[in-house]
């Protein structure tokens, strides 16, 4: 009995180093310029394991694709039209900054594919990612007909944040450049709070304490 639980922990770890691995190396050399061998060495494993658990160098880039997409939506999926919009969107757009800390590479494979037609996402977003957004759209436009928020769109406003959250992961090379450093926790800290102020007072929101 202890065997099955044991043998699931490890194809699971298997799983996330393989990812871990696929995700850098697709960051740094691009989907045509990783070979599933390259992979393999990154995550110190066999590439036969990188091909049992993914089948093919496009399903394990498809399954990096769909983790971030799923990270970045997993950030908003409980709010519901009883909750305050101002926390809701204050915490939302938190999680979106900290992925961009933490995940900078997910973000930016994610942006490439879109940038070049989204031609490997199409059946994830057909059946996933769209049907996502229309129940999130949905909340956001009972709170503007509650007169909770003070916006005209509400695909426009997750537009905005997805893009100003975002530049900090996929433009970060020019972030660096144009600061003369690196952004440290301090700046994504002060970045996250400014980004919040913004969309909040632009909603006619009153900004959580947390973020003033």
């Amino acid at each position: 009995m202890t065997k099955e639980p044991k043998a699931g922990a490890i194809r699971q770890h298997n799983k996330q180093r393989i990812l871990a691995a696929a995700e850098e190396a697709f960051a740094e050399h691009g989907f045509k310029g990783t070979s599933v061998q390259k992979i393999a060495d990154m995550a110190g494993l066999p590439k036969t394991n990188v091909l049992y658990y993914f089948n093919s160098k496009q399903g394990l880039y498809i399954a990096v694709l769909e983790q971030i997409l799923s990270l970045w939506n997993s950030a908003f999926d409980s709010a519901t039209v009883e909750d305050d919009p101002a926390e809701v969107l204050a915490q939302y757009i938190s999680d979106k900054m900290r992925i961009s800390q933490e995940k900078p590479q997910g973000s930016k494979i994610f942006a490439l594919e879109i940038i070049n037609g989204a031609h490997n996402l199409t059946d994830f977003f057909k059946h996933n990612h769209v049907s996502w957004m229309q129940s999130r759209v949905g909340v956001i436009q009972q709170w503007i007909d509650q007169g909770k928020i003070d916006t005209q769109d509400p695909y426009y406003l997750l537009f905005h944040i997805w893009s100003c959250s975002q530049h900090y992961a996929d433009f970060s090379a020019q972030i660096t450049e144009l600061k003369g450093s690196k952004m440290n926790a301090q700046d994504f800290e002060q970045a996250t709070r400014s980004l919040v102020q913004l969309i909040l007072k632009g909603c006619g929101l009153s900004v959580p304490s947390k973020y003033a």
